[in-house]
């Protein structure tokens, strides 16, 4: 491998849209995620719905008036 050329793999904290923190390596110093394994649905057994752009009301809002 050449010298010089490829990035510091260093220590990284993640840090999770619900607050839980664990420390990584990688070649950012931070990385900020929305799911982590501490909220996920598939570790925690609960279903959770994650909407960012609000793409869940305008399809219950949409199919609501076929019911």
């Amino acid at each position: 491998m050449k010298d010089g050329i490829h990035p510091k793999y260093e220590k990284s904290v993640v840090k999770c849209a619900c607050g839980n923190t664990f420390e990584t390596r990688s070649t950012k110093n931070e990385i900020n995620v929305e799911i982590c394994s501490n909220c996920h649905g598939f570790f925690t057994g609960q279903q959770k719905i994650v909407d960012a752009a609000g793409r869940v009301e305008k399809f219950q809002k949409k199919y609501a008036k076929n019911k």
